[in-house]
């Protein structure tokens, strides 16, 4: 029941991609001139969005086919080298499937008869991480030989001015936040500014305010946030005494609290104030240079990023500090999707009925997914072979590095002419079993699988992205061409891994400090 709740929370998120499919466009705009200083800025931002819109729908497919429309055609328009956008927009388009709410890892769940909370709690860092050696393959590549990624113009990151915000600069500041409060106690000057057809109104002023408020508060967020979770929602409760008579009967088993529920870890207060202050002069210094173009960054990111966003960190936040079960989470995220939509005035009959046939499709895929891993298990095991197969790796006397390796390695190899899906229920529950021999946990040998799994979608001859891209892609692009911009990725994927395998706690430190070991 928890892993099929689990699911609705994926296919929300995933419905609400659908409504408000059009706001990509201008996310990868506003990301682009975020961003005009960074080598490759064009593939950075394509990585940037792959991994966000990754993020909320969950599917690789759809990631893959929106970049490919919104990114392909302009990135080789400016020059870059087709291996490089290629290569970009597959891999990145590949993370929606490790990274939470993901279809693959509440597959893996069923099939294990593991936690779907801890398994996405498990898969948070790792997904991150494996986006962040991308971008730094980007960013290496580029400035290695930067004739795969021309510069940019100076009209292509040019961020656009409305007329009204200079003359709101020489009415009060040229700094927009001093402006926005001094406008905020003295709204006469503003009020004869022209916005278009119509003079400015106080609301204007406020809008204003809060745009320029928005990276502080992101941060005062976030920082108020791990306070509040770390140091007030976990205060230790005090242990009750039972008086008078009491029931007969074996005594109860006391609860082992986990590291979030006894408080503050050591050395957590003097690490907050070191970064709090490090943020504090970030912003201050950020704030003093808030000019008309970098108010119009802020503006145009928050117009595109904040309502999805804010919909994927609300789903994925209840769900993981145990606000809410998976099944009520589903519930708000389909609720926020529909939101969304309304605001975005793309609600109508037909992206509705498409939303509904997506949960609907994912949802009887995966369930049917979970009848056919238990139908092979069972079969499997009455005619003997899982026991034969544990007498063979048993025989082998390995060491438990041995056996991560060689059940890795037999999964990478698969990932070439299969799918996620029959690895996953086909070949993963013969490796199950033998874990506990070698005293190997579940949730970080699954975590391997998945971020393996990453190669699956990026290796040929059944490397679904590049039949993805090539759909969308112009006819002078050969498969060839986008196998060839792939193939570094994989041996980033292998090095992600090591990774995870050397520093475990990148793995398992989030699932064990919120749900506690074992």
């Amino acid at each position: 029941m928890a892993v099929t709740s689990a699911l609705g929370s994926v296919t929300s998120v995933s419905a609400a991609v659908t409504l408000v499919l059009g706001s990509a466009t201008s996310l990868s705009a506003a990301v682009v001139v975020a961003t005009p200083a960074a080598p490759a800025s064009l593939a950075v931002a394509t990585l940037i969005v792959c991994t966000f819109w990754g993020i909320a729908s969950g599917l690789v497919g759809a990631v893959v086919v929106l970049m490919g429309v919104i990114a392909f055609n302009p990135m080789l328009k400016a020059g870059y080298d087709v291996r490089l956008a290629a290569g970009v927009i597959t891999a990145g388009g590949t993370l929606g499937i490790l990274i939470p709410p993901s279809v693959m890892i509440i597959v893996y769940a069923a099939v294990a008869g593991q936690s779907v909370v801890k398994l996405y709690a498990a898969a948070m860092f790792p997904g991150f991480f494996l986006s962040f050696l991308y971008l730094i393959y980007i960013i290496g590549w580029a400035l290695i030989s930067p004739k795969i990624a021309p510069p940019l113009s100076e009209e292509q990151t040019r961020v656009p001015v409305p007329a009204w915000v200079p003359r709101f600069q020489q009415a009060y500041a040229q700094n927009m936040f001093v402006a926005a409060l001094v406008a905020l106690v003295s709204p006469a000057k503003a009020k004869a500014i022209p916005v278009g057809d119509r003079a400015m109104k106080y609301r204007d002023v406020l809008a204003t305010l809060g745009y320029t408020l928005v990276p502080f508060t992101i941060v005062a967020g976030t920082l108020w946030a791990a306070w509040w979770f770390v140091v007030i929602h976990q205060q230790p409760v005090a242990e009750q005494v039972v008086e008078g008579l009491q029931q007969l009967g074996s005594a109860p088993v006391a609860k082992t609290a986990t590291p979030a529920e006894r408080g503050p870890p050591p050395g957590f207060v003097m690490w907050f104030g070191i970064i709090a202050a490090l943020m504090a002069v970030v912003m201050a210094r950020y704030y003093a240079r808030m000019t008309a173009e970098r108010f119009e960054v802020i503006k145009l990111l928050t117009t595109s990023i904040a309502p999805l966003g804010i919909l994927t960190v609300v789903v994925l936040a209840v769900i993981l500090f145990g606000i809410t079960t998976a099944t009520e989470s589903a519930a708000v995220g389909a609720a926020g999707a529909f939101l969304l939509a309304f605001q975005a005035r793309t609600l109508d009959w037909k992206r509705t009925k498409e939303a509904v046939f997506l949960t609907a499709k994912t949802t009887s895929m995966v369930c049917w997914l979970f009848v056919g891993s238990a139908i092979f298990s069972g079969v499997f095991a009455i005619l003997g072979g899982q026991a034969l197969i544990e007498k063979w790796v048993l025989a082998l006397n390995m060491t438990p590095l041995q056996f991560m390796l060689l059940s890795q390695a037999i999964i990478f190899v698969l990932g070439w002419p299969l799918e996620w899906t029959e690895i996953i229920v086909i070949f993963v529950p013969i490796f199950l079993p033998l874990l506990k021999h070698f005293n190997i946990d579940p949730i970080l040998w699954g975590t391997l699988v998945f971020v393996n799994l990453q190669a699956a979608f990026l290796s040929p001859p059944v490397a679904m992205s590049a039949f993805y891209l090539k759909g969308v892609a112009p006819k002078h692009v050969t498969l060839n061409q986008i196998f060839a911009g792939m193939m570094p990725y994989m041996l980033i994927v292998i090095l992600c891994m090591f990774f995870m395998y050397i520093w475990p706690g990148m793995t398992l430190w989030l699932p064990n400090f919120l749900y506690g070991a074992g």
